[in-house]
Parts: C-alpha cells; sequence; structure tokens
C-alpha cells in the first residue's frame, strides 16, 4: 500500500499499484467522510478501483461511486470499478445508471 485514505473506522480507499483498492462497509452512516477522504487522494493513473474489500453497502456506495465517476470526467481521466458487488449491481440497474458502472 501506497496511501491510504482513512474515511472512517469502518472503511476507506487506500492505493496501491494497481490503482485504488476499498475495504470495509461503506453506508449513509460513513459515505459523506467516505468522499470527503477520497478527494484527498489523486485518482489512480490506472483508473483502476477495486471493490473486492466492500464488506457492507447501500445505495449511498452507489451515489459515492457515481460521484467519484463524475470527479474523473471532470479531470478527464476514466474510472472502472472491478469487483462490484451484486448488491451494487442490482441497485445500478433499478436506477437505470449501470453504464455509469463500467470503464
Amino acid at each position: 500500500m501506497i496511501a491510504c485514505a482513512p474515511a472512517s473506522r469502518d472503511g476507506g480507499f487506500a492505493v496501491t499499484a494497481k490503482g485504488w483498492t476499498y475495504a470495509g462497509k461503506l453506508t449513509f452512516t460513513d459515505a459523506a467522510a467516505v468522499f470527503a477522504a477520497s478527494r484527498e487522494l489523486a485518482l489512480p493513473d490506472t483508473g483502476i478501483v477495486d471493490l473486492a474489500g466492500l464488506e457492507t453497502a447501500d445505495s449511498s456506495a452507489l451515489a459515492v461511486l457515481l460521484a467519484l465517476k463524475r470527479r474523473a470526467a471532470v479531470e478527464g481521466s476514466r474510472l472502472e470499478f472491478t469487483s462490484v458487488p451484486p448488491g451494487i449491481h442490482a441497485l445500478a440497474h433499478v436506477y437505470g445508471v449501470e453504464e455509469l458502472l463500467a470503464g
């Protein structure tokens, strides 16, 4: 691990050689802190955000992911989420934003 954005004691993004990884939970309780902490990190050069460590998530997690995609677009970068949990895919489908989770 190169750097970390400890958003909360329950979860956050970390920077690795392969991009960002997420570990822990991402729910309404900590979404604002997680997003605020992510703004302290440069977007990953690889464009990869690995969500394999996302343990618990709700619709707030999807909101954070979409906000990161908006940030990447503004900065002229791309983001690709990998290992997206099925629950997040399901929420994206319900909200009609599945294509925004794609690379």
